[in-house]
This record gives structure tokens, C-alpha cells and sequence, in this order.
């Protein structure tokens, strides 16, 4: 019964985060229109669609850690499974901030942390498990979650 409060916490973290984010943005052109930004940090949480590293530390010889992918506009790999930017770094660049580091390459969360890693799942990795599926990775948001509770000692010094 415990895991199934903690899944829907996380559910409802969640969605209040996907409405708080799609309704700010949805405000976002007159505000970003007039610098200078009230933001000075973005924290990601999420999949492929936004990783920009964590899942290389996990598995640094997966082929999308291999020309290639990063060429366009990195011109290396650069530990995202994309050839060019993520969502995340466009969002980055509009707010006028660097683009925002995976939490497994610093350890600090000044200018901000992305904790999103290549496959996470809003499950846990037992619940596949236990029904014969197979992941690529054995992350999901409850460990990002985790990650940044970890880092949370830190805000305070930024």
C-alpha cells in the first residue's frame, strides 16, 4: 500500500509540474521579451527528451554516445541520444542561462541540475521486473526525485 501513496505522489508531482510549466509558458512570450529574466537556474526532471548526460555515466559505450550523434551542433559526443540540442537546452538559451549540466557530471546546483536520464520510467524498476520486461535503463523519477533531495543542502549556498 505504501509503494501505491508513493506512485500517486509522484503522479501528482508530476502533473502539477507538466501544468505549472505549460501554463507559465503558455504567459512566457511578454516575459521573455524583457530582460533580464527572474530565473537564475533550471532544475529538469524527465527522459530522453531531455537528458543531457546521466544516462553516459551509466552506460558511456551505448551507441548513442558515438558519432554521430552530437556532430550538428557540438561537433563531439556531447552525452545526449540526439545529434543536435533537447527541448531543455532551447529552454536554457530562451532564459538566458548556460545549458544545464546532468547532476551525475557536478554535484552542485548553481546555474541549475538536470536529472533526467535516457528510459527513466514513472514506475519503479521491481514493477517491470516482476513482469519479465526488460529496460535500458534502471532509473525512474523516483530516483531523480531522490537526487534532488540530495542536492536540495546545496540551494541554499546559490
Amino acid at each position: 500500500m505504501k509503494s501505491i501513496c508513493k506512485q500517486r505522489w509522484i503522479t501528482i508531482a508530476v502533473v502539477t509540474a507538466t501544468f505549472v510549466l505549460a501554463t507559465s509558458y503558455s504567459e512566457s512570450p511578454p516575459l521573455l521579451a524583457v530582460p533580464p529574466y527572474p530565473f537564475t537556474s533550471i532544475f529538469s526532471f524527465g527522459d530522453s527528451l531531455a537528458d543531457t548526460g546521466n544516462f553516459y555515466f551509466d552506460s558511456p559505450s551505448h551507441r548513442c554516445f558515438q558519432p554521430p550523434y552530437g556532430e550538428t551542433f557540438f561537433h563531439h559526443v556531447s552525452g545526449r541520444c540526439s545529434d543536435g540540442r533537447l527541448i531543455i537546452d532551447f529552454i536554457a538559451e530562451a532564459l538566458g542561462l548556460p545549458l544545464v549540466k546532468a547532476y551525475k557530471e557536478k554535484k552542485n546546483a548553481e546555474g541549475g541540475t538536470n536529472f533526467a536520464v535516457i528510459g527513466a520510467t514513472a514506475l519503479e524498476p521491481s514493477f517491470f521486473e516482476q513482469r519479465g520486461i526488460s529496460l535500458p535503463t534502471n532509473h525512474s523519477l523516483t530516483d531523480q526525485l531522490n537526487w534532488f533531495k540530495e542536492l536540495l543542502p546545496s540551494l541554499c549556498n546559490y
